[in-house]
């Protein structure tokens, strides 16, 4: 019905040149309406509705291309490119399909050359880039290791320069030794770390540093026994090497702290650190000894003025004169003073510091007193370092009285000095460094420069000082016991005249 209705209405299409298909769905739809309307209504109805239909589209097209007028001139640049576009589009998808086989080959290679199952030294560098970054913290913290080291050492050497207290100085040296501790722990656990092997090189130079202000520190004159103990005790870990023993056997004989005998037999256990500590304490008694310059310089004019060719005869001729061997006696007396306090500070430290390295008898001594004595064998162990010690600071005093004594002429000048040094000797005496016969040595000297053996009978001067210095030692021990026990004994009570010096 739609085709005949179709062909009738053809020749009055208003665009003849392109007619609607028949077949379309919106041409066949309204020629089935038309086939049902009458007559009436298409001559009179229809037409208006067509009208009505017609502006209404026209007014739906005139607002859409008021609203989308650029999309659709864009629409339409782009339609006319199409046709260039897609020959374009076809010769990039030809050349695509004819690269994708290079491009698959490459991937596989790169796969195979970035595998992680395979040694790679690309990637290990990636790795160690990697893991250098998440622990760059503790790499820092590493590094800084050094510098924190050395400002505790600087903090340390202030603390003891500064004397700001014992405390701060032994918590600095307690934290530079736990730094060196843990540094050395690395290296231990990275020994083919050449980062770690570089830290502890500088951690040697810093601990090296302040084994030296250790060291210096034992120079201090007013060091005491308490910061000595505590300044070995850190050497012993800061410089573990001046402990080692190497060349002495220690023997495990019990020990006595009474005395200090000085037998060859004696042995170290302590390394170099007595010696040290000996040689520390020595260099600050020469240079509290140094400080009598003026005073020994003035002595030493009187030695020349003795020394003359007319010293002797103008000697004598000023014999009763108070004034001949003044500066030499000055000088004596402080020179046993400083000697005394000097040499007794440090045999009492070094006993309280290393009391198993005090010099011990022989046993085969009593056994064999009355065998000849025999050469020391020079490959037996060495004498403990205060046998030596003690004996050169007994030849230091005897040198000075040797050459200064005989310039005093004074007689009670001589025996208050001979005096001095026989309670110097007593001091020393109960450390087991008894050396008060070494007056009597000093006798021929004296009876060759101060003509004190003009008569033969005459009791030697020594002698008589000995016997003095015995009656008041006595008599301040029973002072001092009669003190500590708050009661006295029989010889309190005495005569005056058996009060008097002998």
């Amino acid at each position: 019905m739609a085709d005949p209705l179709y062909e009738l209405l053809a020749p009055y299409f208003d665009n003849a040149e392109s007619p609607p298909a028949p077949r379309d769905l919106q041409t066949s739809g309204y020629l089935t309406r038309l086939s049902t309307l009458s007559f009436a209504d298409l001559t009179s109805t229809e037409p208006a509705s067509l009208l009505q239909s017609a502006q209404s589209h026209l007014r739906n097209l005139q607002a859409l291309s008021k609203r989308s007028h650029k999309a659709v001139i864009s629409s339409s640049q782009h339609l006319s490119n199409l046709s260039a576009l897609l020959p374009s589009l076809g010769s990039q998808a030809q050349a695509l399909s004819q690269d994708v086989p290079a491009l698959e080959t490459a991937a596989t290679k790169f796969a195979e050359k970035y595998d992680r199952s395979t040694e790679n030294a690309v990637l290990d560098r990636r790795k160690r880039a990697a893991l250098l970054s998440r622990n760059v913290d503790r790499i820092s913290d590493v590094l800084d290791l050094p510098s924190l080291l050395s400002s505790t050492v600087a903090a340390a050497q202030n603390a003891g320069a500064g004397g700001s207290g014992a405390a701060s100085s032994t918590t600095s040296y307690a934290s530079a030794l736990d730094l060196h501790a843990h540094i050395k722990r690395l290296k231990a656990l990275y020994p083919q770390s050449d980062l770690i092997a570089s830290i502890q090189t500088q951690s040697e130079d810093e601990m090296q540093n302040l084994a030296t202000i250790l060291i210096t520190s034992l120079h201090s004159p007013s060091l005491k026994l308490a910061a000595a103990m505590r300044t070995i005790g850190l050497l012993r870990r800061v410089a573990p090497e001046l402990g080692e023993d190497d060349f002495f056997i220690s023997t495990p004989a019990a020990l006595s702290t009474k005395s200090l005998n000085l037998s060859p037999n004696a042995t170290n256990n302590d390394g170099a650190l007595g010696s040290l500590l000996l040689i520390c304490r020595l260099h600050t008694m020469h240079a509290t000894l140094d400080a009598l310059e003026p005073l020994r310089e003035l002595a030493d004019q009187e030695t020349i003025q003795r020394q003359a060719p007319n010293g002797k005869a103008n000697k004598q001729q000023t014999s009763n004169s108070t004034s001949l061997g003044t500066q030499s006696e000055r000088y004596l007396k402080r020179y046993i003073e400083i000697f005394r306090e000097q040499s007794f500070a440090i045999l009492s430290m070094y006993k309280s510091i290393f009391p198993g390295n005090l010099p011990e008898p022989d046993p085969s001594t009593a056994e064999e007193s009355h065998k000849p004595q025999q050469i020391h064998d020079p490959l037996l162990p060495l004498p403990s370092p205060v046998s030596s010690f003690t004996l050169h600071l007994v030849d230091m005093l005897e040198k000075t009285l040797r050459e200064y004594l005989p310039n005093v002429g004074d007689e009670s000048a001589r025996e208050s000095l001979l005096t001095q040094v026989l309670y110097c000797g007593s001091s020393l005496g109960r450390l087991g460094a008894e050396f008060g016969m070494v007056v009597a040595l000093l006798e021929e000297d004296m009876a060759e420069e101060v003509d004190l053996a003009e008569d033969e009978e005459k009791e030697p001067e020594w002698v008589a000082v000995m016997k003095k210095h015995r009656v008041q030692a006595s008599r301040l021990e029973v002072l001092a016991r009669g003190v500590g026990t708050n009661r006295k004994t029989s010889m309190d009570v005495q005569s005056p005249s058996s009060a008097l010096p002998a």
